[in-house]
Parts: C-alpha cells; sequence; structure tokens
C-alpha cells in the first residue's frame, strides 16, 4: 500500500511585521511545517512500521526553498518527496482549485491507496483542500480524523472523527480514500540525527506544470490579493509598564478615572 502525504511550509509573521506590497516582508517571516500535516506525517510513517504501508511519499507545492522545510518529513521516516513548482505560479495566489488541480496530476501520477494531509493549514486556514482534492479524484474521504486504524486486507480504514457540537463518530471509509486529520492524532516525532542524515540522501523529485502534463491557464487561481494593510486599531488599551508597585499605583488611578473605585 502506497500512502501519499500532502504536507506544506507556511509562514509565520513576527509580533511586528512590515507589509512589502500584497505581502508581509519576507525578512520578518519565519517558516516551519504545518503543524496538521506534521501529524499526518507521523500517521504514515506508523503505517509503515506497522507493515501496513510499503511506501510514504510526501507532495507539497513551493519554491525550492521549501525543500529544506519538506527534509524533516524524510527525516521521521517518509521515503521520498514531490516538489512541484513552476515559474508560472510565481506571485500567484494558490486557492484550493489550483492547489487541487496539481495535487490531482500528482495522485494520477503516484496511484497511492490512501491520501492523508492534515485538517487545515496554519496561514490560509481555508481547510478545503483535502475535501475538494477527494471530490475531484472520486476518492472516499473522511474529515477531521483523530484516530485511525487501517485494514489494508479488508480495503478499510477505520475513522473516529471529532464533529460539531462535541459529536464523535465512528466509521469506515473504503480505500482509496483521502483522510485530513486533527492535532492529536498521535505524537508527532522529533527528527533523530540519524533521520536527518539519511533525509540529505531521500530523493526530492522536482516537476513543473510541463512535467504534470498542465499549462497555466489550467491553474490559474480565481482569486487575487488586490491589497495587504495592516488595520487600525480603534482600542484604548493601556500597557502599564514598571515594577508591581509602579503597576498597581498606575492600575488604582485609573480604575479611579474610570469611576470603578473611589
Amino acid at each position: 500500500m502506497k500512502v501519499l502525504v500532502t504536507v506544506k511550509e507556511v509562514a509565520e509573521a513576527d509580533d511586528d511585521f512590515a507589509i512589502e506590497g500584497t505581502d508581509i516582508a519576507e525578512s520578518d517571516l519565519e517558516y516551519d511545517l504545518n503543524e496538521w500535516d506534521d501529524y499526518a506525517v507521523e500517521a504514515a510513517v506508523q503505517l509503515a512500521e506497522a507493515g501496513i504501508a510499503d511506501e510514504v511519499v510526501t507532495v507539497t507545492v513551493g519554491r525550492e526553498r521549501t525543500e529544506e522545510t519538506i527534509r524533516m518529513a524524510l527525516a521521521k521516516g517518509a521515503d521520498r518527496a514531490v516538489r512541484v513548482w513552476d515559474e508560472a505560479l510565481d506571485g500567484a495566489f494558490a486557492d484550493v482549485a489550483s492547489k487541487v488541480d496539481l495535487f490531482e496530476a500528482v495522485v494520477a501520477e503516484e496511484e497511492p491507496d490512501l491520501v492523508l494531509g492534515g485538517v487545515q493549514a496554519a496561514d490560509t486556514g481555508f481547510g478545503a483542500t483535502g475535501v475538494a482534492l477527494a471530490e475531484r479524484i472520486g476518492f472516499e474521504h473522511a474529515a477531521v480524523v483523530n484516530d485511525l486504524d487501517v485494514d489494508a486486507d479488508a480495503g478499510v480504514a477505520h475513522v473516529h472523527r471529532e464533529l460539531e457540537g462535541g459529536v464523535e463518530e465512528l466509521t469506515e471509509v473504503d480505500l482509496p480514500a483521502v483522510l485530513t486529520v486533527q492535532t492529536g492524532l498521535n505524537e508527532p516525532r522529533y527528527a533523530s540525527l540519524r533521520g536527518i542524515r539519511q533525509a540529505q540522501r531521500k530523493e526530492i523529485a522536482a516537476k513543473d506544470l510541463s512535467d504534470l502534463g498542465l499549462t497555466a491557464d489550467d491553474v490559474e487561481s480565481s482569486l487575487t490579493i488586490t491589497s495587504m494593510y495592516e488595520p487600525e486599531s480603534e482600542s484604548d488599551a493601556e500597557m502599564i509598564d514598571g515594577d508591581a508597585g509602579e503597576s498597581a499605583d498606575r492600575l488604582a488611578e485609573v480604575l479611579r478615572e474610570k469611576g470603578v473605585s473611589a
């Protein structure tokens, strides 16, 4: 059984950041593997360690820079990786439909029995890519999976899902399937020094649109970022500095000004 894991490098902005054009300044961003995808990688590696999965392949959409982040998934036990990027994607906002176009082409090439991914990404938070991919490729799917047991011989995944209102569901999903996992499904491992060294020798296949049989028109985004700005604050909150005594004095003063205390 082959498991394909969709992973994403996400950006986190510093507390203080500058805006350049329609994006946050590159110097104010830090990059890491998406938290939810980390749990998906761990689930796939555990399936391999249990002898259920024969191969774990990760796939991401991103520039060459993302390989440093994606190698962390390889260091944790994934066998190889596919990185999709093309100059036609540079500067474009990769909406859900565009990413699904790319992942659909990779799925057709890899022919996985199971596709795993995080419920959402920490940056955009759409939470729609996995479900949309399942619909596009005709796989069964389940979202918000927080427990997973795969019976490869029976071709079934037993999944436990956390739904709205505290409702929990235990259901069976026929393979091939797409499952998006929630944090708490497992405990993602730290990459060992040996794993990090081995990851340097593992394959990251770089593919552009032509390699996947696609054109720029096929993945043109329907969304465009027209502007980005930091919203003006309407709060009149005051940050009280100083030691405990000074802070207490100022707080008492503010409370008297507001008529809260005598």
